[in-house]
């Protein structure tokens, strides 16, 4: 069975907490802006310390505004600091992964992917020294993208084994014109991890696995002899309980 994980924002893990423990739940936690703002000084080392077997951890850092290949260099320095920060936590709790988005929009960069590139090769570079010496791994998420290949080329450019690609089921089902496929095709070899939630193609719904129209069968047996993370996006906890009882039929299915 695959490593799950179940994706909670900070400001929301007191409301979830024992729910968490009940189950013994892994779990990606997901910091935004806000939560990293308010965040007082040692709340993270006493957060750990509430869970009393060991859960395994990722991290999901801030994306709001924020623009790891941005052309204007004090946006990006912005961004630099944001996910700084995130480093800084990841020395307490030590996750498996850390999830950023890649913020490529095709239209705000006038299909240069080029320039995007350019600025994304500068932001990573130092987090990637960082993760080496944390000993974690990077995983970038697709979000807009519409097919794969600049996510590819930014694989390409940094080639590290301390980073690599979340896929996104939602997102791809929602923006790509092209297969799942090509998707797996092009970015198998790079994946650390699976985002798992589910739509009809109408709207980001974060439906449970397979309540959507995403083709879940077709990714699990694609992916059925590589070894990833799994982590549910879902909204509620019976969500959660749905999508984790569907998980494991596509994961123990030949």
């Amino acid at each position: 069975m695959k490593t799950v994980h179940v994706h909670v924002p900070y400001s929301e893990v007191g409301d979830y907490l024992d729910f968490i423990r009940e189950y013994k739940l892994n779990f990606e936690l997901y910091l935004s802006s806000s939560s990293l703002d308010s965040l007082r000084p040692g709340a993270i080392g006493e957060l750990r310390e509430k869970f009393d077997y060991n859960p395994s951890i990722s991290l999901h850092a801030p994306f709001m505004d924020l623009s790891p290949g941005a052309v204007d260099t004090k946006v990006r320095a912005v961004t630099l600091e944001r996910f700084s920060h995130i480093m800084q936590i990841a020395e307490t709790l030590s996750p498996r992964v850390i999830v950023f988005h890649s913020g490529y929009e095709k239209w705000k960069y006038a299909h240069r992917v080029d320039l995007w590139l350019e600025g994304s090769i500068l932001t990573w570079k130092p987090l990637i020294k960082k993760a080496a010496a944390l000993g974690i791994r990077i995983a970038i998420e697709n979000i807009f993208e519409d097919e794969p290949s600049n996510l590819e080329a930014l694989m390409k450019e940094l080639h590290s084994r301390h980073f690599g690609i979340c896929f996104d089921t939602g997102h791809c089902n929602l923006f790509t014109n092209v297969s799942l496929d090509d998707w797996l095709r092009v970015l198998g070899p790079y994946l650390f991890e699976l985002h798992l939630h589910d739509n009809d193609g109408s709207s980001d719904q974060h439906l449970p696995i397979g309540e959507g129209t995403f083709d879940f069968r077709t990714l699990f047996s694609s992916l059925e002899k590589r070894d990833y993370l799994c982590t549910i996006e879902a909204r509620t906890p019976e969500c959660v309980m749905k999508s984790m009882e569907k998980l494991a039929v596509f994961l123990q299915t030949p």
